[in-house]
This record gives C-alpha cells, sequence and structure tokens, in this order.
C-alpha cells in the first residue's frame, strides 16, 4: 500500500487535535447525525449497552447490600426486578446525559470534521489507485488540497471560537478574526471537468467551508 502523500500529511484533524480544540472527548458527544448511518448506530447502542452492563453489577451489589437486605431482606424478586431496572435506568441516565452536554454548535462543526476528514480519505485512496497520473489532474488534486487547507483554517479556528465561548458564557466577542474564513477564497477555486472525481470532491469541500461560515455565524448572533 502506499504511503500517504506529502500534502496529504498534517491535513486531517486527528482525534487527539479534536480533543485539543474543543477540549472534550468527541465520542462523549452525542451527535443525532450518527444515528443515520447504520454502521455509527449499531456501534453507539452497543457502547451504550456495554457500559450499563459493567455498572449494572457494582449498582444492583451496592442496592442489594444497602437497600434489599436492610429493608427487604434476602429476596429473589428483588433482586431479579434490580437487575431488570437498573440497567434500564442507566442507558434513560446517560441518554439524557450525552443530550444535555452535547452542544448543537458543537456537534455541527464535528459533523462537518468528519466529512472533511472522509476527503481526504477519498483523496488517498485515488492516490493508491495511481488516479493522478496526468498534468491535468494533477493540477486538479492541488486545487482540491488547497481548498482543504484553506477549510482546515476555518474548521481550527471555529472550534476554538466555540470552545470558547462555550467555557464562557459571558465572552463577547470582539475580534473579527474569530469569525473570518475562508470561504470566498475556496469558492474562486475551480476545476476543468467539474463531472470528474475531483471535481466532486472540490464540491464537497465547498459544501464543508459553507457549513462551517453557517455555524460561525449562529455562533456570532446567538451572543
Amino acid at each position: 500500500m502506499r504511503s500517504v502523500q506529502p500534502d496529504l500529511q498534517g491535513l486531517e484533524i486527528s482525534p487527539g487535535e479534536l480533543r485539543h480544540l474543543t477540549g472534550v472527548d468527541s465520542t462523549e458527544i452525542f451527535r443525532p447525525t450518527i444515528l443515520h448511518n447504520p454502521k455509527q448506530r449499531l456501534n453507539f447502542f452497543v457502547q451504550e449497552l456495554l457500559l450499563s452492563l459493567a455498572l449494572t453489577p457494582i449498582i444492583v451489589g451496592l442496592l442489594h447490600v444497602f437497600v434489599i437486605l436492610p429493608f427487604i431482606g434476602s429476596s429473589l424478586v428483588a433482586t431479579l426486578v434490580t437487575l431488570i431496572v437498573v440497567p434500564i435506568v442507566i442507558i434513560s441516565v446517560r441518554w439524557f446525559w450525552l443530550k444535555h452536554n452535547s452542544p448543537t454548535g458543537l456537534c455541527s462543526l464535528l459533523d462537518e470534521v468528519d466529512r472533511y476528514n472522509a476527503v481526504i480519505k477519498a483523496i488517498h485512496i485515488n492516490d493508491q489507485l495511481g488516479a493522478t497520473g496526468t498534468t491535468e489532474i494533477l493540477s486538479e488534486r492541488k486545487k482540491v488540497i488547497d481548498a482543504l487547507t484553506l477549510i482546515k483554517e476555518d474548521l481550527v479556528r471555529a472550534l476554538k471560537t466555540e470552545k470558547i465561548l462555550r467555557e464562557n458564557r459571558n465572552f463577547l466577542i470582539t475580534s473579527p478574526e474569530l469569525l473570518a474564513t475562508n470561504l470566498r477564497t475556496v469558492q474562486t477555486l475551480q476545476v476543468n471537468d467539474r463531472a470528474s472525481e475531483y471535481g466532486h470532491l472540490l464540491n464537497e469541500a465547498l459544501q464543508i467551508a459553507v457549513g462551517v461560515q453557517q455555524e460561525m455565524t449562529k455562533l456570532q448572533t446567538k451572543r
């Protein structure tokens, strides 16, 4: 398998970088969009089920020692009911906690990061297939890379701004640089064949840039 091309190295936003930019673990953020993807939806529910099963013995044991035995006595029925009810309560509380601690703006930006990383992965796959053999295609590829470089700047800036506003509820944005984006510059980039693979990727990059611009506008209007 071919290694990642030099111009792709460092372009992807890794989970570690994302954690540094947002101050939270993205896996602990509930995003409604993951429920639209069968694989991500299954992974989410399996993860939550495993967590509830891991916590159930501990909680049931504590309830048995401090509640059931002192007030009811040795009761198989009470223990069985507890084993059924506790996982349901854990999942319900966990669901409420995730929704309460998942800011809408952050969720939207994380979705854009996923789309952004997916475009980079698509370029890497094209590189592996040897789809950049001609000068024309190389030129189109470079335009997509240029667009992604600008979009990464916007995403990093947006994630930092969202973090500042989330951690400082009364903070007022006075610096226009915090809300600036590279959307207009991205819009100037064009490929010769819009129906080509890189034409589709550039269009996807443009949609991501528009999405980031919209989220930055929402951050501004919420203050």
